[in-house]
C-alpha cells in the first residue's frame, strides 16, 4: 500500500480534476454519439474493438476485457446490437462453449459513420483545450499510471 501522506495542492488538483473528467467525459461522449448516430460510447468501442480484431471477430469474454465491460453487459450490449444488425453472435467452433461476437457490414458502415462524431466530440472535449507539448506530458503519466493498474490485475 502507498504511504498516506496528504496530497499536496497540485496532487489534490491534479485528483480531483482527473475524477471530474472520468465521470463527465463519457456522458458528453454519450449525448453526442447518441444523438448524431443512435449508439452509445460502450457499443461504439465494441464495435472498434471488433473492426480491430483478426477477422472481425472476438470471443465474448476477450470483447468484454477488451472494452472493460462485465461479461453480463457485454451479452446484454452485443445482444442489442445483434438485433440492430452490427453484429452477429454465434457459438466457438473452438469448444462450442464460448460465444464469439462478428462485426456485420453494417456494423461497419455504423462505426464508419460513427467515427467522425466520436473523434470530432474527443477535440472538442479535450485536445482543443489543451496544447500539444501538455498532451504529451499528460499522456506520458496516464500511460504510466495505466500501465501500473493493468500490471496489477
Amino acid at each position: 500500500m502507498a504511504k498516506a501522506d496528504p496530497l499536496s495542492t497540485t496532487e489534490e488538483e491534479f485528483w480531483r480534476s482527473l475524477m471530474r473528467i472520468v465521470l463527465t467525459i463519457p456522458r458528453h461522449l454519450d449525448d453526442h454519439l447518441v444523438r448524431a448516430t443512435g449508439i452509445n460510447a460502450n457499443e461504439y468501442q465494441t464495435l472498434v474493438s471488433l473492426s480491430e480484431a483478426p477477422d472481425g471477430e472476438l470471443r465474448m469474454t476477450d470483447l468484454a476485457n477488451a472494452t472493460g465491460l462485465s461479461g453480463s453487459r457485454m451479452t446484454r450490449l452485443v445482444d442489442d446490437l445483434q438485433a440492430r444488425g452490427f453484429v452477429t453472435k454465434r457459438a466457438s467452433a473452438l469448444d462450442g462453449r464460448g460465444n464469439v461476437a462478428s462485426l456485420t457490414v453494417a456494423g461497419l458502415r455504423k462505426l464508419k459513420a460513427a467515427r467522425r462524431v466520436y473523434i470530432s466530440s474527443v477535440r472538442a472535449l479535450v485536445f482543443d483545450h489543451v496544447d500539444r507539448p501538455a498532451t504529451k506530458d499528460a499522456a506520458d503519466a496516464l500511460s504510466a499510471i495505466a500501465s501500473r493498474l493493468q500490471d496489477r490485475h
